[in-house]
């Protein structure tokens, strides 16, 4: 019997060209998927078409939550309604609605000016290591973002670890395939303390407009949404602007420390960094894939889509298929051009793309610069659950060797 395709695959995860490739070639550039229970687009010409059919594959999850409410306490309504406000699981209108606030607030030119701040950001956190033995996930990929989102939306870096815990409950129902069977409890008691937290902080832009990026937000069209739909948009950046760049910090990590030769390369040519980051973006960068829903029943890629079917647009594969990007298994810091699709593609392209790259950047060179001889102290532990949640592992290192 052939194999189908499974994104959790650890060989997918090991070894990503090899493996997509000779999928592609049993079954196609899209196929069926029984390890997901849906159809899984492979190739970077269908991932990138996939993403711009906005009018037969939809994003919008409202559904989907709303079905997860049935049968569940009226408080597990309150965590749906958060939920709406996330415009990335919205279509227009109400994903233009919402997007356009932000975008104004994180063009190159603003995301330019913030690289002081983040280097600040990253320095206190080398110089907070404790010892010469540290874990780096919870030492420095994860405060790092959360510092650097709860400035840009005026809370208090001090209130970081909080916002940690928070998106951690909440990624339990985003990335799951089964919304309606996770536990509710820590999902009310997230959004309660989400929708406290960020009403405050609401309440204080509108009568103190700081100029920020959550002051944009609520002086924007998107001010006037529901209460709680607001607090969903200001969660959006949070868990957004935090978990997808601790991903990529955490992944580009492990694989300096299992290819040190890597980390070498950048520390003799400095110059190479702002490629560096698009080809680790393409290479380990934090999202798999991306799930849509057929809404008008259509064929792509020679199969019949049917309304209601679930769709997972394969960026990992589209990033490793050798019809667009030469030897995909290798890592080329020079890589131009790199059309990768890490921060997705189409009208639900990354909004903090560019800060996701400045934030890396700055980290990871300083990180290399001020330890040379880090090395890892313990194996690295395999990738779990990789469809579409964020890999983050334990990264236990002796930062001077040894």
């Amino acid at each position: 019997m052939t194999r189908g395709v499974d994104l959790d695959s650890q060989d997918s995860v090991r070894e990503p060209a090899k493996y997509f490739a000779q999928a592609r070639e049993r079954a196609g550039d899209v196929q069926w998927s029984a390890a997901q229970r849906g159809w899984v687009v492979l190739s970077h010409a269908e991932v990138e078409a996939a993403f711009r059919d906005v009018e037969r594959l939809s994003a919008d999850r409202a559904e989907v939550f709303g079905r997860a409410a049935a049968g569940r306490s009226p408080a597990f309504r309150e965590v749906v309604a958060l939920l709406a406000g996330w415009m990335n699981f919205r279509d227009d209108p109400a994903h233009a609605r919402l997007r356009e606030p932000v975008r104004a607030a994180f063009t190159p030119r603003r995301v330019a000016a913030l690289e002081a701040d983040v280097r600040a950001i990253v320095e206190r956190a080398i110089d907070g290591f404790e010892s010469d033995s540290v874990e780096l996930l919870q030492a420095f990929a994860r405060p790092i973002p959360a510092r650097v989102i709860a400035s840009l939306l005026g809370a208090s870096q001090e209130d970081s670890p909080r916002f940690q815990r928070w998106s951690d409950d909440l990624a339990h129902i985003v990335f799951s395939l089964a919304p309606g069977k996770v536990d509710e409890a820590p999902l009310v008691s997230a959004t309660r303390e989400f929708a406290a937290f960020f009403g405050a902080l609401i309440e204080r832009e509108r009568a103190q407009p700081s100029g920020n990026v959550l002051s944009a937000l609520v002086h924007s069209p998107a001010g006037s949404l529901d209460p709680l739909e607001l607090v969903g948009a200001c969660t959006l950046l949070l868990f957004g602007g935090h978990e997808t760049t601790t991903s990529l910090i955490n992944q580009s990590l492990a694989l300096f420390l299992e290819r040190p030769e890597l980390a070498d390369e950048l520390r003799a040519h400095p110059e190479r960094w702002e490629t560096a980051i698009d080809e680790l973006m393409r290479a380990v960068g934090p999202a798999r894939a991306m799930a849509r829903k057929v809404g008008v029943a259509h064929v792509r890629g020679g199969q019949s889509l049917e309304p209601g079917q679930t769709v997972f647009l394969a960026i990992v594969s589209a990033n490793h298929d050798p019809a667009v990007f030469e030897l995909p298994e290798r890592i080329d810091f020079a890589r131009t051009p790199n059309p990768h699709m890490g921060f997705g593609w189409g009208p639900h392209y990354c909004l903090g793309a560019n800060l996701a790259r400045l934030e890396a950047r700055v980290a990871l060179q300083a990180l290399l610069e001020r330890f040379p001889r880090m090395r890892l102290s313990a194996p690295l532990a395999p990738v779990q659950g990789a469809t579409m949640g964020f890999m983050h592992r334990p990264l236990p290192v002796q930062l001077r060797g040894g």
